[in-house]
C-alpha cells in the first residue's frame, strides 16, 4: 500500500490512500521541528483598514492573499511554509465556496492549500459586508 506523500524541508504532507482523495490538500501535515507562526485571521482589509470589495467575492479573496504574503513575508516565510489553513466563507451556497477556494488556489498564495486544509460556509464574519477570513498556522524556515 502506498500513500501520496510530499516533503518540503521540515515539513512532510501525507494523503493515506485510505482516506477519500483531495482536490490539492492533504489530509495530514507533520512539522518535524522548529518555530511556528500563528496569522491572525486576514481579513479583506485595505493598510487603512477600510474593507475592500463589499459584496466582491473575488476582490476579497485578492486582498486576503495580499494580505497573507505581507503576513507572511514578515517573518520570513512563504507560502510553502504554511501547514494548517482555515478559510471562512460567508455563505451556505456550495459554489461560491468552490470559487474561493479555487481562486485562493490558483493565486500567489496556491501552494499554502496543498497542506491540511479546512474551508468553512459560515454565517456572520467580524466586519460588516465581509465575506472572507483566512486563517494560517506556518513553521518557520531556519
Amino acid at each position: 500500500m502506498t500513500e501520496a506523500t510530499e516533503k518540503t524541508e521540515k515539513i512532510t504532507r501525507i494523503n493515506p490512500e485510505q482516506l477519500h482523495e483531495t482536490p490539492g490538500y492533504h489530509h495530514i501535515t507533520v512539522v518535524e521541528s522548529g518555530r511556528t507562526a500563528y496569522l491572525a485571521g486576514q481579513c479583506p482589509l485595505d493598510r487603512n483598514g477600510a474593507l475592500v470589495g463589499p459584496g466582491s467575492f473575488e476582490a476579497q479573496v485578492d486582498q486576503v492573499v495580499a494580505n497573507a504574503l505581507t503576513a507572511l513575508a514578515a517573518v520570513n516565510a512563504r507560502p510553502h511554509h504554511v501547514v494548517r489553513s482555515v478559510i471562512y466563507v460567508r455563505s451556505d451556497d456550495r459554489d461560491a465556496l468552490g470559487a474561493v477556494w479555487s481562486r485562493l488556489t490558483a493565486s500567489p498564495l496556491g501552494p499554502a492549500f496543498t497542506t491540511a486544509s479546512t474551508l468553512l460556509g459560515v454565517a456572520q464574519l467580524g466586519f460588516s459586508d465581509q465575506l472572507v477570513e483566512l486563517d494560517l498556522t506556518a513553521t518557520l524556515p531556519g
